[in-house]
């Protein structure tokens, strides 16, 4: 019996609810129940428990998950609350199951975002220390100098959140517009980047993360190839195995 038992934040995932992550912050604000009791942290559910979010029963139906590719437009909100938000990407999809974001993009942004319900593919990618590759395209207010890419790709201590963003690939395409890629997700990394260099975002978009590239219309989503899928899991398996590599270094 205890090798069905499975944490609460793994089985509101696996059940295609939310994150791991996401899961963990309902837990924190007891909107879980399991069999009518608001559970602590890690407890574990086993197949006969009665698991419900906000009063809705939770039931993890094993069907074939979801992967959607979704080109965001300005204006959209990357949240699955979608009490708080009316302009959240959720209901703008308006998808027939329950699926979450992969990560944020955030609203002034536009661009690819990643959709799924499958929650433990949500870890795998935005796990930092991954480095999975993601690039966009930006156009700033003034003319773009050498000294800007060579700080920009360099790395830039950001003070707000007290950490230096990693080294990055960043190509010049014209006067006001440039290429990067990243392997980092702080919060509204780009644009912090450029105001510390004294430059302005007009625009920012998302043009690719891992091996799935944009190629949807703004506002319309597509779900992801078997190629792109079976691509994905293989990066996503070595990514894991160099992490498990490293934390066994240390």
């Amino acid at each position: 019996m205890s090798e069905e038992l499975k944490r609460i934040n793994k089985y509101l995932s696996e059940a295609g609810h939310c994150s791991r992550r996401e899961a963990d912050k309902l837990i924190e604000a007891r909107r879980v129940t399991i069999n009518g009791t608001v559970p602590e942290m890690g407890t574990k559910v086993g197949p006969t428990d009665e698991v419900h979010v906000d009063g809705e029963l939770i039931k993890n139906t094993k069907e074939a998950f979801v992967y959607l590719a979704f080109n965001k437009p300005i204006g959209i909100v990357c949240t699955t609350d979608t009490r708080v938000e009316k302009d959240n990407i959720i209901d703008f999809i308006n998808y027939p199951k329950r699926i979450f974001p992969i990560g944020r993009l955030d609203k002034p942004s536009e661009g690819l975002i990643l959709l799924t319900d499958d929650g433990d593919i949500v870890n795998k990618i935005l796990r930092a220390s991954n480095n999975h590759e993601k690039e966009y395209l930006v156009t700033v207010d003034k003319p773009i100098s050498q000294t800007f890419i060579t700080r920009m790709s360099g790395g830039i201590f950001l003070d707000e959140l007290k950490k230096t963003t990693k080294k990055c690939e960043v190509e010049k395409l014209s006067k006001y517009s440039f290429r990067i890629v990243l392997t980092q997700g702080l919060n509204r990394q780009i644009r912090r980047m450029c105001d510390y260099l004294n430059y302005d975002v007009h625009t920012l978009k998302r043009v690719r993360i891992m091996n799935i590239g944009l190629d949807i219309p703004v506002g319309e989503y597509r779900e992801l190839t078997q190629e792109e899928f079976k691509e994905l899991t293989v990066l996503l398996e070595n990514s894991q195995m160099n992490y498990q590599a490293n934390s066994t270094r240390r």
